[in-house]
């Protein structure tokens, strides 16, 4: 069986680490490779660092004009190989064909928008700030930066962050999720490829060992993270703790609010598409939906939509939904359907117990639908990160914008009426980072930041666009007075 490598300064090198996990196809439960993890994996960050702190003293003084070539080759080799990352993708982490080709497209983006340095990193000059003075600010790389990505999404979380830190002069360590370290295999294929110094990009293997080692090293200056709420936190913390910058993406638990002017067709597709997509594991998948007044159509139409979703491996055509990463995933939303049972909830389709022919021992769980779960109950607090759509009922918008601000997370809301004084309403009021008006799952383009809000996120800068462009950067600020006297000296 092969056992991953990492990618350090330019060559592809073992782990001192002995010890290794299986990666799972989760449909087929095959073993499609072992990767490293263990204490150990510690010095293999340690290597990595070393090599990317070099890099980067060379790099960070090429003219941005230069640091931007090497983005747009990978984007031409993202373009070029897009079915065979796709496959990859849905191979280890479940998700749908098409699913996975979104992801690279959404991957693609980003270096797009990266490539667009040379305009995002102008500042500001003002002359005469006094007789005589000027004052300008400058940007400058910080180092050596680090990514952790989750399982959810094996390459376009990556890209959020690493175009970006490359392009202001920055050199970066990834750690890949343990759960889905091939794509990122793949893609450090293609970055080896690439015209830049060996340990510019780097690549490491591993587990809580190889984050902390992250967390902790002097000479990493910022670090990027995208998972669930408390390991968030954690990241947070401890690297804040040793005055790194952060940004630290947590989970969400998103509502969707439906008025009975919405369109009830185009409504329950798009609803089930953002709960059911990635089969609910993503950050922005739709997960409690709050219909308004008398709105039966609705619900039925919910019904329907969810039931007829097809369900098996991704890889086969006609699939609309696959597995969910790991049995222990199944087994805790499983848990957390029955527990909504015990809250008082009705199961009102339940997906439990599936087996889908030809892939019986895969994490399968059907689109599910618990509806009245009491409102301070625990699973309408709880991030379930599966298939599962909490359905509610209130009388007003008001009650239902009241009910998403009372909430821990922050993360996405989103409003489905042909009522603008209620979109705007809707809009202004709502407490969430990233606002969709008869959109279910409210993305940012690249061109935007990702924005979660109260415990969705720890930091100030967000990942994409001019956020990223800020985080990866640290301003200088110059004053300068230049006396007649001293000019004529020279």
């Amino acid at each position: 069986m092969n056992i991953l490598k990492n990618y350090i300064n330019g060559e592809w090198v073992d782990s001192v680490s002995g010890e290794t996990l299986d990666v799972i196809n989760p449909a087929t439960m095959e073993v499609l490779a072992k990767v490293p993890t263990g204490d150990k994996t510690a010095s293999d960050v340690e290597r990595a660092v070393a090599c990317a702190h070099e890099a980067y003293l060379a790099w960070k003084d090429l003219p941005v004009l230069k640091r931007i070539q090497p983005l747009f080759k990978l984007k031409y080799l993202l373009e070029q190989h897009t079915d065979e990352l796709a496959a990859t993708i849905t191979m280890e982490s479940g998700k749908t064909l098409a699913e996975s080709k979104g992801e690279i497209q959404r991957a693609i983006e980003n270096v797009e928008v990266a490539s667009a340095a040379p305009m995002l990193l102008q500042s500001e000059f003002l002359e005469n700030v006094a007789t005589g003075i000027d004052e300008y600010m400058i940007r400058q790389a910080l180092g050596v930066t680090a990514c952790i990505a989750p399982f959810n999404f094996p390459a376009m979380i990556s890209f959020w962050f690493l175009p970006y830190a490359i392009a202001c002069g920055n050199s970066m360590v990834v750690k890949p999720s343990e759960k889905v370290p091939l794509t990122m295999m793949k893609i450090f294929e293609l970055i080896d490829q690439l015209d830049i110094p060996k340990g510019l990009l780097n690549m490491v293997h591993g587990g809580k060992a190889s984050v902390d080692a992250i967390l902790d090293h002097p000479d990493i200056k910022s670090v990027s993270f995208v998972g669930s709420t408390p390991v968030a936190r954690y990241v947070y913390s401890r690297a804040a703790a040793s005055g790194k910058r952060v940004q630290a993406q947590g989970g969400a638990k998103n509502p969707v609010v439906v008025l009975p002017d919405a369109d009830i067709e185009m409504t329950s597709q798009i609803i089930s598409d953002s709960v059911y997509g990635c089969a609910g594991q993503r950050c922005l998948a739709a997960s409690v939906v709050i219909t308004v007044d008398d709105n039966k159509k609705i619900r039925e139409a919910l019904y329907e939509s969810s039931k007829a979703r097809s369900v098996g491996y991704g890889l086969n055509q006609g699939v609309e939904m696959g597995p969910v990463i790991t049995r222990e995933s199944k087994s805790r939303i499983e848990g957390l359907i029955a527990q909504g049972e015990k809250e008082g909830g009705a199961v009102l389709l339940d997906g439990r117990s599936a087996t889908i022919k030809g892939y019986e021992q895969g994490n399968f769980i059907r689109p599910t639908i618990i509806e009245n779960l009491p409102l301070e109950g625990e699973l309408l607090k709880t991030e379930i990160f599966g298939p599962v759509m909490s359905l509610l009922h209130m009388k007003t918008v008001e009650d239902a914008i009241a009910y998403i601000n009372r909430g821990k997370f922050g993360n996405m809301a989103c409003l489905f009426t042909s009522s603008g004084a209620s979109a705007r309403k809707f809009r202004n009021q709502a407490m969430a980072g990233n606002v969709g008006i008869n959109i279910g799952v409210a993305a940012p383009m690249a061109q935007f930041p990702f924005s979660g809000w109260k415990d969705s996120f720890f930091g100030d800068l967000h990942g994409q666009s001019r956020h990223a462009i800020e985080f990866f950067t640290q301003t200088k600020v110059v004053i300068e007075r230049w006396p007649k006297e001293w000019t004529r000296k020279f």
